[in-house]
């Protein structure tokens, strides 16, 4: 609340742009009376390619609103992310200050209650091994709890299994499964692989 004036946060992750719009349009479908609905995004660049960030005032001020908005979530080193703040007017002008301030607060408190992850690049490797050590290899990668690595998908078949798996040290994962099947499963490496990591 600001001299009556009442601005409410939403944020949300957003991968891509419909995303980010299904948020704003979100917001105004949920907030039909109120006088602006602001927004600003950062989402990621297409092929690797720089963030791609929008901002918007929505009819207040030029520079007041979107882009404090957007301040606040590149000061916060986020991406695939996307925020709306809707404002009540109370009546009462608050001034180009006021409303960079507003706004900036409004989404720095939404992002505090947002939960964060990190994505860590690995490198995917798909293993096979036959039915006879096919069950402990994936019982042993599945409850290793180790950083090294992260199964992605288990699929059995008429040979033997085929693990998914995400690696930091595919030379370690080679070796363990040699080790673990007598030299038998076979480590085939197919290439990066984002994985998300909560953060605390």
């Amino acid at each position: 609340m600001e001299k009556r004036s009442r601005f409410l946060a939403l944020a949300a992750r957003a991968d891509d742009e419909d995303a980010a719009r299904s948020l704003l349009a979100d917001a105004r479908a949920a907030h039909p009376q109120a006088r602006h609905h602001c927004s600003a995004w950062i989402l990621p660049g297409e092929d690797g390619g720089p963030p791609v960030a929008h901002s918007s005032d929505d009819g207040e001020p030029s520079g007041t609103a979107g882009r404090p908005m957007l301040d606040r979530l590149d000061g916060a080193g986020l991406e695939a992310v996307a925020v709306v703040v809707v404002r009540y007017f109370g009546g009462t002008l608050l001034g180009t200050g006021g409303l960079v301030r507003a706004y900036g607060d409004a989404v720095g408190g939404a992002l505090e209650e947002l939960p964060r992850v990190g994505v860590r690049v690995l490198t995917r490797c798909t293993v096979t091994a036959d039915h006879a050590v096919g069950p402990r290899l994936e019982a042993e990668l599945l409850s290793s709890g180790s950083s090294m690595t992260s199964v992605l998908d288990v699929r059995w078949n008429a040979e033997g299994v085929e693990l998914d798996v995400a690696t930091d040290d595919p030379g370690a994962l080679e070796a363990r499964a040699a080790e673990l099947s007598g030299g038998t499963a076979r480590v085939i490496v197919a290439g990066p692989h984002e994985v998300e990591l909560p953060h605390g």
